[in-house]
């Protein structure tokens, strides 16, 4: 899994997108009705990536600093330029820059800058997932055969 491209990691996955101009407020209500802890911020003439705003941004910059959420823009609190990743990346590549980055989202976009997915640290879950289950099926064939 860690040498997948990161397309083949996201594709056929839903992932959240806003504009910088609609408020905190409306967003983290977009968020809580999608169960997700992040939105992908995109320019609204063309798509293409501004930002990303997760919970976390939510907490600290929005309610640690007092700001009104419903006259606040996302674009004010989002963190923008995050770093990304081409979609024919490894998705070892991506997690090892999460990592380095002390981040757990990384958006996928291509070459003309379109978003074409989101990868989060989660992700990585998976591969443990299933060493686990190659490691459990092993260990019950050695049983059968002890």
């Amino acid at each position: 899994m860690p040498n997948r491209p990161a397309i083949k990691i996201i594709q056929n996955r839903h992932f959240l997108t806003t504009t910088p101009e609609k408020s905190v407020c409306a967003v983290a209500a977009h968020m809580r009705d999608n169960n997700e802890g992040v939105v992908l911020v995109v320019a609204a003439e063309d798509g293409k990536l501004l930002g990303i705003c997760t919970e976390r941004d939510l907490a600290f910059k929005v309610l640690a600093a007092g700001l009104d959420a419903t006259s606040t823009p996302v674009g004010s609190v989002m963190t923008a330029n995050p770093q990304t990743i081409h979609p024919e990346k490894p998705f070892g590549h991506a997690l090892h820059l999460m990592y380095e980055g002390g981040y757990r989202h990384m958006p996928v976009v291509d070459d003309a800058g379109a978003v074409v997915g989101l990868l989060s640290a989660q992700d990585a879950l998976a591969l443990d997932g299933a060493l686990l289950e190659q490691e459990l099926v092993r260990r019950e064939e050695i049983t059968v055969v002890l």
